[in-house]
Parts: C-alpha cells; sequence; structure tokens
C-alpha cells in the first residue's frame, strides 16, 4: 500500500482487505485519485459557459472533469446549461421568433421572467447559440458555439480520454430536481414525474459507462431527496452540494433564501439548513447515501473581518477577510470517508484577500480538499502542482466488482 494513504484512507482499505479474505475473490477497492480539477461549466473564464469548446478547452489545460449543468427540454432531452432559464447564457432573446416564449416562472421559490429551456424541444434549443454570461469575460465567442446534449458531453470526454491517454470524468449536476418534476404540460399533467429527471440521467451514464463504481463520474445536487434516490439505483458516485449565500461579519454563514436549504427540504418543511448538513449528525446522515460533499469555499476555512484592505478596492468586503486555517468540516468529513470538492474557484473573484488566484487554490489543495471546481483550469493545474499535496493521493470508498 503506498506510504501516502491519509489515516481514513488506512482505515477504509483495511476493512477492504478484510472483506477480501472472506470470499469477495473477485473485489478490488474503487481507488479514486486524489486531487482533482474540475472544469467547472467548462472553461466559463475563457469561453461562454456548457459548450464542447469550452470542455475541450478544459481539458486540454488538464482538467480530470468536465461539469455539465442538466436541464430538461421539452421533449426531455437533457442539455447543459446552468439553470432552466436561458435567457442570459444564449441568444434567444436576439431571435424574433421565441420573443412571446418569455415568461414567468418560480424556481426554488424565486419567481423569473426568461426564457426556460422546458419550454424548447431540443430541435428549437439546436437553433440557439451560446454566449457569455459575465459581461466582464471575454465575449468575442459569442454566438459561434451550440448548446450540447448530455450525450454530446460524453461523446468528448471519451474521445479525449482516448486521445490523450488519460481518463477524462464528467461531472453532471441535476439542476432543480423538484422544479423539473412539477412541470406540466398544457392538460396539467406532469412532464416527467417524480424522479423522471433522474431517471433519464441514469439510463444515459449507465447505457455509457455501466453501473459501476469504477465510472469516471460524479452525480451532484444542492438537493437531498433526489440524491436518496438515486444512491438506492446506481453505484456511481454521488456528490451533496452545501449553499449558503455569504459569510456574516462574525464568519457564520449567511442563510438567506433560496441559498438557506435544499429545496425539497423547503417543500416537505423540513428545517434543516445547508449548514446542517455539515455537522457531526449532518455529516453522518449525508454518508448514508452520498460519497463526498461538495461545500462552497467558506464552509471550511475559519476568516476574521479585521478591517484591512487586502484587495486594494477601497472597501472591506468578504474578499478582504483573513484566513485562519481550517473550520474543521473538512477533517470532520474525511474522518466518515467521505471526499470533500469545493467551489468555486475564478481568476477574476479569489476572495479573503488571496489577490493571487493560483495561490488561493493552492491554499485549498494544501488544506486537503479531494478536488475543486474552477472557471479556469490552466491555474487550477498549476495550483495542484505548487500544493504540497501535488502528488495523488488513494481515497479508497467503496469496493468495485
Amino acid at each position: 500500500m503506498p506510504k501516502h494513504l491519509n489515516k481514513p484512507t488506512l482505515i477504509i482499505a483495511a476493512a477492504l482487505a478484510a472483506l477480501s479474505f472472506q470470499g469477495h475473490i473477485d473485489a478490488k477497492p474503487y481507488i479514486f485519485k486524489s486531487p482533482i480539477v474540475i472544469g467547472h461549466r467548462g472553461t466559463a473564464g475563457y469561453r461562454p459557459e456548457h459548450t464542447l469548446e469550452g470542455y475541450t478547452l478544459a481539458i486540454e489545460m488538464g482538467a480530470d472533469y468536465i461539469e455539465p449543468d442538466l436541464v430538461l427540454t421539452k421533449d426531455g432531452k437533457m442539455i447543459a446549461r446552468h439553470e432552466p432559464m436561458i435567457g442570459g447564457t444564449t441568444n434567444v432573446a436576439s431571435i424574433p421568433k421565441f420573443a412571446s416564449r418569455k415568461t414567468k416562472r418560480m424556481v426554488d421559490g424565486v419567481e423569473y421572467f426568461d426564457w426556460f429551456a422546458s419550454d424548447f424541444t431540443l430541435a428549437e434549443i439546436k437553433t440557439l447559440r451560446a454566449v457569455q454570461s459575465n459581461t466582464s469575460r471575454d465575449q468575442q465567442y459569442n454566438g459561434q458555439f451550440k448548446i450540447p446534449t448530455i450525450n454530446e458531453v460524453i461523446a468528448l470526454a471519451k474521445k479525449k480520454s482516448a486521445a490523450t491517454g488519460r481518463t477524462i470524468g464528467i461531472y453532471p449536476e441535476i439542476k432543480h430536481s423538484t422544479y423539473h418534476a412539477g412541470l406540466t404540460d398544457s392538460r396539467n399533467r406532469k412532464l416527467f414525474g417524480e424522479y423522471g429527471f433522474e431517471k433519464k440521467l441514469l439510463s444515459t451514464l449507465h447505457a455509457a459507462y455501466g453501473n459501476t463504481e469504477c465510472a469516471p463520474v460524479f452525480i451532484q445536487s444542492f438537493e437531498v431527496a433526489n440524491l436518496q434516490y438515486l444512491s438506492s439505483k446506481t453505484k456511481m458516485k454521488l456528490i451533496q452540494l452545501v449553499d449558503a449565500d455569504d459569510v456574516n461579519a462574525d464568519g457564520s454563514m449567511s442563510l438567506v433564501a433560496p441559498y438557506r436549504q435544499p429545496y425539497d427540504f423547503v417543500v416537505n418543511n423540513d428545517p434543516r439548513t445547508f449548514a446542517d448538513l455539515l455537522t457531526d449528525e449532518g455529516l453522518n446522515f449525508v454518508k448514508s447515501y452520498a460519497d463526498g460533499i461538495g461545500p462552497w469555499k467558506p464552509y471550511l476555512v475559519k476568516t476574521v473581518n479585521d478591517g484591512i484592505d487586502r484587495n486594494g478596492d477601497n472597501k472591506i468586503t468578504i474578499n478582504d477577510r483573513r484566513v485562519d486555517g481550517s473550520t474543521g468540516v473538512l477533517e470532520k468529513a474525511h474522518n466518515r470517508g467521505l471526499m470533500v470538492h469545493s467551489w468555486t474557484f475564478r481568476n477574476d473573484a479569489s476572495g479573503y484577500g488571496f489577490t493571487d488566484p493560483k495561490k488561493e487554490m493552492t491554499y485549498y489543495f494544501d488544506l486537503g480538499v479531494d478536488g475543486l471546481f474552477t472557471d479556469f483550469a490552466d491555474t487550477g493545474v498549476a495550483a495542484r502542482l505548487a500544493s504540497k499535496n501535488a502528488e495523488e493521493r488513494e481515497f479508497i470508498t467503496r469496493i468495485c466488482k
């Protein structure tokens, strides 16, 4: 066994070894190489998000996984968009024939006046083109790239895996499961039904990779019930995302709707917040259905507002807070055999006094995260190389047959 395995890994590995002596001759440990760089929405810092061209660039820059956020079209096809609302990430607003499609819908308790993917067929979506939603980023690629389906993203990952000789994984996020389950047609009939989205995703992923722990796939969600459902239907790895809206002056997390709770908790009158999922009790709960957590990065580090304007913008904000080490969340997760993938790291929005985004990402790698999501995959790769944890660690969480 490699000498660089950490203590939780050694414990889990020992348990797996014991099982192998109990007749599991065909069993072998699933070995997750850590830490990983995840191309957030592709390379959203350089290209319009969720495009094959953006995913390709992330892979070329060294990303280990590419992340397609998924929503459903009217005809039930899974496409890569950050939200069901597509007005900000496509050119739909400039197409006269689609002007009447702009409408109001409630998504996770918030009303939006926008164009929604679920009002378009895949054929119509394919007539649209992606645009850079962040106006401070490069706009030269607007209108050039199509909106991909999950099948096209999988095909790209497999093609690039074969071409590069390294396994390129995918990290799909199920966006707004409760919202999609509630969509109805003109006769008020459910379009997809409860867990219809999840069933479609599993059918596609199992066909592409097999139903196996060894698949280079993580499935993520901010909701809980859909991950619990998936845990009984697939062997693929599941990640519980954990949100918040800000950091309070005292360093605690600000939890304001719609970032206060998983939305399925809201509709089921479950009082637990996202922060509750990272307590000892909460992590034990998450461990019952998921393989890891995906917390917003402020959950992992203690910060202090000491009044110093670290980034020189003449304002004291969240980005000027001094970092004072780990909150203990990462260590508690690891002690339970849970992986920790944190988000989102950006060259143009580094935080907590880190004026150098590479140094910020390196800090989190040094802290011990098993992966991070970044809009700038090249910086993520460079930060990992600079980290004291640059050497791959083996994180064994399951038995692979």
